[in-house]
């Protein structure tokens, strides 16, 4: 018989994470020296640790949450829930939540026929395989390849590491993974010399468009994340290229998948980033901030053509994908309460928040050491000249100790904070960022700023 376990003490939770819980997007032995922090609640923008100090969250808690910590009215919406049906199956049977929410993403995005997951691999899984289908469905067969843009990100499932483009996830599954075409993003930031950002868009629109001249045949969809490439370093879009990237998927009869994950939900200033270009996708995918950040949840939403090609007495032509908490009550309540917050009037507020804090955010545009300052609503980036090659494992402990939550994605100084971050809070995360980097880059980091050089 095996002794039973040694206990733990109580104030030992760190150790006992690192013996139990395998953390995601890390290499578990750099926990040997930098133990996982303990978060016993949250009050807005702040996470409250074991010791009592305040964390600034500055990227939302990986960009799901919108209205603070500890919202109200999102709990309150799961708590009423709770009285009434905490889960039932969708196949076969429905609720009140789900179809609330449907009915209601309908009326905000012109999309309907919701499709619900609980995570945004899975809703990227579901818009490739529902897209293939559908030609299979219309007698095209062939039509089953996809293309995805350089520095895509659209999940980590295999079918999404198919359409990613970040070899730091996708190399070590490739012989699992079935890579899809390649075409180059828009990124003015690698425009060349002497080119304007309306030739360069162009330039990319051509790229595609030969493409498509040559496989469109074979070519089910194209996936995008519209204005915004989020984990391949922050790379912003022109919204002139998802207007012509929309033109030529309906020229050359190739779906236009929206990932909108990350950048929904209000991120950039509208409900929607295709909303920028006056864009309607085939597919739309949603997650992250869908819920607020309360509970696990994505949705797939698509138009009446598609769904129309599924409907059929043969079995075998439905779309036969499934997961056991589709559509979960608790989780559509979440994302209602989530929509009552996230109105026109919010959206407005937004965007007035973006161009406030960006006016507060002036010494970071102006940083010696920082280039390529960027915004889209709530979205701020820059990139870090001459970073150390630890830059970002350095950078956030440095940020930590200064009371904020930031996790650079390589050399990409990055924030994100939660629409109900205030002026105050703001600068506190200026200040910590601006001191997190003259710890990191020395004293060079606090001198007179330079002008900013293109990327090489």
């Amino acid at each position: 018989m095996q002794p039973p376990p040694k206990p733990h003490p109580a104030d030992d939770l760190a150790s006992r994470s690192v013996q139990a819980v395998w953390h995601p997007c890390t290499q578990m032995k750099r926990h040997e020296t930098a133990p996982p922090l303990e978060i016993v609640r949250g009050e807005g923008v702040w996470l409250v640790d074991a010791q009592g100090r305040r964390i600034l969250d500055a990227i939302s808690s990986w960009w799901v949450n919108l209205f603070g910590h500890n919202q109200p009215a999102i709990k309150a919406a799961i708590a009423a829930q709770m009285d009434r049906v905490e889960h039932v199956m969708l196949a076969g049977l429905t609720h009140a939540p789900v179809v609330e929410l449907s009915e209601r993403l309908r009326a905000r995005t012109g999309l309907g026929h919701a499709h619900y997951a609980s995570d945004g691999s899975s809703a990227t899984e579901i818009a490739l395989k529902m897209s293939a289908h559908y030609w299979r469905n219309a007698g095209q067969p062939q039509k089953n390849r996809f293309i995805g843009l350089a520095g895509g990100y659209h999940g980590e499932t295999v079918g999404a590491l198919s359409v990613t483009d970040i070899p730091l996830f996708r190399a070590s599954y490739a012989p699992l993974v079935r890579l899809s075409a390649t075409v180059p993003a828009p990124d003015p930031r690698f425009a060349p010399a002497g080119m304007d950002e309306a030739a360069w868009v162009a330039h990319c629109a051509a790229e595609l468009e030969r493409h498509l001249q040559d496989h469109a045949d074979h070519t089910a969809a194209l996936i995008v994340e519209p204005l915004v490439q989020c984990a391949s370093g922050f790379a912003f879009h022109p919204p002139a290229y998802l207007a012509q990237v929309r033109a030529l998927c309906t020229r050359y009869g190739v779906h236009l998948v929206a990932d909108e994950i990350a950048v929904g939900m209000g991120r950039t200033g509208t409900l929607l980033a295709c909303e920028h270009a006056g864009v309607q996708p085939d597919f739309l995918c949603l997650s992250k901030g869908l819920t607020g950040g309360y509970l696990p949840l994505s949705v797939v939403l698509t138009t009446d053509a598609v769904y129309q090609a599924f409907y059929d007495d043969d079995v075998a032509r439905g779309f036969l994908h499934s997961h056991s908490y589709t559509g979960n009550p608790l989780a559509c309540s979440a994302a209602l309460a989530t929509l009552d917050l996230l109105d026109d009037a919010q959206l407005a507020a937004n965007r007035e928040l973006g161009a406030r804090l960006d006016a507060l955010f002036a010494p970071l545009h102006a940083h010696p050491r920082l280039r390529h300052g960027r915004r889209l609503g709530t979205i701020w980036a820059w990139d870090v000249a001459d970073a150390p090659a630890d830059f970002s494992r350095r950078f956030a402990a440095e940020a930590l100790a200064r009371g904020a939550l930031l996790r650079p994605i390589g050399s990409t100084l990055y924030f994100m904070p939660p629409y109900v971050i205030d002026t105050a809070a703001a600068a506190r995360l200026r200040d910590a960022a601006l001191d997190a980097l003259h710890a990191v880059l020395g004293a060079a980091a606090s001198s007179t700023p330079a002008t900013q050089p293109a990327l090489p």
